[in-house]
């Protein structure tokens, strides 16, 4: 199996370095971590698995009825302008991203898995489009209504700080008074309905899936028995057990109001034990003056970022 193409041209124009694949790197051992996380030289698990066509067959099942009533709820207590700028972060072979777009609103879609974008481009049109982009590199200033990150596509990071950058990326890239919807695992309910071993064969292919717990994380190991492959793959995947204690705590320290806490993907209300999710709405002070503490520029490179992005989705309005 060959290591995912080094990324296109990004349609914005972004200091990609910190996060491109190394193009030379065998994926065909039972290690799946190939992308180096920006500024090391270690590599993560997420960006061989993401990019894997064996992923995409393995959760080819995901529900887009599902997915599109979650949407309309969402559009239902949100009320967004009907020329809102929405940012599906994470957005996988984009399901959220073209049903949002349906809708009206101004939709980008930005994720790592090259063949996840791949797909998600074949439905490019006015007013929806999609790049490869790492979550953990800046992604705009002041550019987006709202920014959705759905599906649990958050908490895969080694490092704590690394989820709290992504925090101050998405708080950067909303408007004033812009909102934050992540739609995460709810960590009791998934305990307590933790599946240890299970297995599937789809298309002559056969997935062992064995899951497991310590006091950070999940784990889910998936062994992929493949007669036409050179050998036995395995992926590990691991989400860490935020709460809505430790999102109350990354979203206040960059000034992001927890507004609304829902439990499934009907909107009802939050519990710590029985709802299946935790969707969390959070909200960008409107000024300053509101905010509870001063924002600034984390680095140089954030505020060149932001020139270069606004006047790029300036252009492709027009």
């Amino acid at each position: 199996m060959a290591a995912p193409a080094a990324p296109a041209t990004f349609v914005w124009t972004m200091r990609m370095d910190a996060s491109r694949i190394d193009g030379q790197r065998a994926m065909t051992t039972t290690t799946t971590e190939t992308l180096d996380r920006p500024g090391t030289g270690q590599t993560q698990w997420f960006a061989s698995w993401f990019d894997s066509h064996y992923y995409h067959k393995l959760y080819a099942h995901r529900n887009d009825t599902e997915a599109a009533g979650f949407i309309d709820a969402l559009i239902d207590r949100l009320q967004p302008d009907e020329d809102a700028g929405v940012l599906d972060l994470g957005c996988g072979a984009g399901r959220h991203a073209k049903y949002l777009a349906s809708k009206g609103f101004c939709v980008t879609g930005i994720d790592l898995a090259a063949a996840s974008i791949r797909e998600a481009k074949r439905w490019e049109r006015p007013g929806l489009r999609f790049a490869r982009h790492d979550m953990r590199v800046p992604f705009g200033r002041n550019a987006f209504d709202y920014v959705f990150n759905m599906f649990t596509s958050f908490g895969y990071f080694d490092e704590p700080a690394e989820h709290l950058g992504v925090v101050r990326n998405i708080a950067a890239a909303l408007k004033p008074g812009g909102r934050l919807v992540l739609d995460y695992l709810n960590v009791s309910y998934a305990e307590s309905r933790l599946t240890p071993e299970e297995s599937r064969t789809i298309d002559g292919v056969t997935y062992r899936v064995t899951r497991w717990t310590d006091d950070g994380h999940f784990f889910k190991r998936i062994a992929i028995e493949d007669a036409r492959a050179a050998q036995r793959l395995e992926h590990v995947e691991r989400v860490a057990k935020f709460t809505r204690r430790d999102f109350e705590r990354m979203f206040a320290r960059h000034d992001l109001a927890i507004e609304a806490v829902y439990g499934d993907y009907r909107l009802n209300p939050y519990n710590d034990r029985t709802s299946p999710r935790l969707i969390l709405v959070a909200r960008k002070p409107e000024s300053a003056w509101e905010s509870t503490r001063p924002t600034r520029l984390t680095n140089r490179q954030d505020g060149l970022f932001a020139r270069e992005v606004l006047a790029d989705a300036a252009e492709s309005l027009r």
